[in-house]
């Protein structure tokens, strides 16, 4: 059924649409935009998913592989004479750069790790511990949490787990004195007044269910087939109703031709500025959960955080991926041969060590 149905026209309301209808068309269509946008968000990250897995994985692991034996092959060159201290420095930063990234992308490798924890201040399992810790107070004074002492905290999923039973304990304590709260302070006119609104709004909400459920309650049928019919259109309300979804609701009303095209056209202002509060709601939901969709998307594959990426480019995104992970591999391969002339390899370290000093002037990290 088309959601066009819904809409509000000059002819049915009269000469022109008031404040409260046009606003009702308005959010009709954002919903119905909001609903394929989340739509095309589900189909096409399957769609992603199946061919990241067909053309990047196998790329991605090269890379990684290549990375892997570019790690060894530097360890084998600090191993050499020749080299200043900048020069090793250098090397050596660039031997626990690759192997933590490695180590923290593919999991454990214990002749990863050796050669980092050769090269690096402290090894990698207390570097990573403190990580971990630095994170732990950074939540405590964000959160506000009381996350007690560092033991036992050692990985990223000690901390998480340390975090839900913090949050579980204060939403105890907070529901453990509510009973002690003081008095609140008297509500004013617009508090009250918004309350009315919301409570209204709840009550058209669930007028429609009511009409709905009286017409399609299925024990109140005796044909089998049309019980049936009603069973799965009851479902549908029962859904909608759990979901505060008021445009399904309107829409199984208008299926069912308990309203027609000139129905909302004549509801009164005060009923129709109800459905608008209901509507706003649920487009503010379909807006969030399409936020949520998208930034889980590009965690999962590693991509920028941010928001505003069209679904439908996704096959777009995947060819740019390749020509990125491609541009990687040559350059790898090209260092990886670089090795073999020193010559070049200490110019190559110089340039590296300018670009590496200029990123810390840039950020200004030892201020931070």
């Amino acid at each position: 059924m088309s959601r066009t149905t819904l809409q509000i026209s000059a002819g049915q309301a009269g000469p022109t649409l008031t404040p409260q209808q046009k606003r009702f068309n308005t959010l009709i269509r954002k919903i119905a935009e909001a609903r394929r946008t989340l739509a095309q968000w589900q189909d096409n990250i399957g769609l992603y998913r199946q061919a990241h897995s067909r053309a990047l994985l196998p790329l991605e692991n090269e890379l990684a592989a290549l990375r892997r034996q570019w790690v060894f092959a530097l360890d084998e060159v600090l191993g050499q004479r020749g080299w200043t201290k900048a020069e090793r420095e250098t090397l050596r930063e660039l031997v626990c750069e690759y192997a933590g990234l490695l180590l923290n992308t593919q999991g454990d490798d214990e002749e990863l790790k050796a050669v980092f924890d050769r090269h690096a201040e402290v090894d990698f399992d207390t570097e990573q511990k403190q990580i971990v810790l630095t994170l732990k107070d950074l939540a405590q004074s964000q959160m506000g949490l009381d996350l007690g002492d560092d033991e036992g905290i050692d990985t990223h999923a000690d901390l998480l787990q340390r975090l839900q039973q913090g949050m579980r304990e204060r939403a105890a304590a907070e529901e453990a004195e509510g009973g002690a709260q003081p008095a609140p302070r008297r509500k004013s006119a617009a508090q009250q007044r918004r309350e009315a609104e919301a409570q209204q709004a709840t009550q058209s909400v669930r007028e429609i269910f009511r009409k709905l459920a009286s017409a399609l309650h299925p024990d109140r049928e005796t044909d089998a087939a049309q019980r049936e019919a009603k069973t799965g259109l009851m479902q549908k309300v029962n859904q909608a109703y759990a979901a505060n979804d008021l445009l399904t609701l309107l829409e199984l009303q208008l299926q069912i031709e308990q309203i027609d095209a000139g129905h909302i056209a004549n509801a009164s202002a005060q009923r129709l500025k109800h459905y608008n509060k209901v509507l706003a709601e649920q487009l503010e939901e379909l807006e969030a959960e399409i936020e949520r969709v998208e930034m889980g998307f590009r965690l999962d594959f590693g991509l920028e955080p941010g928001w505003g990426l069209k679904p439908g480019k996704l096959v777009g995104l995947l060819d740019e991926h390749e020509r990125e992970l491609r541009a990687e591999l040559d350059q790898q391969q090209y260092d990886m041969s670089a090795l073999q002339d020193k010559t070049a390899l200490k110019r190559w370290l110089k340039q590296e060590r300018q670009r590496r000093l200029l990123y810390e002037e840039a950020f200004d990290f030892d201020g931070f």
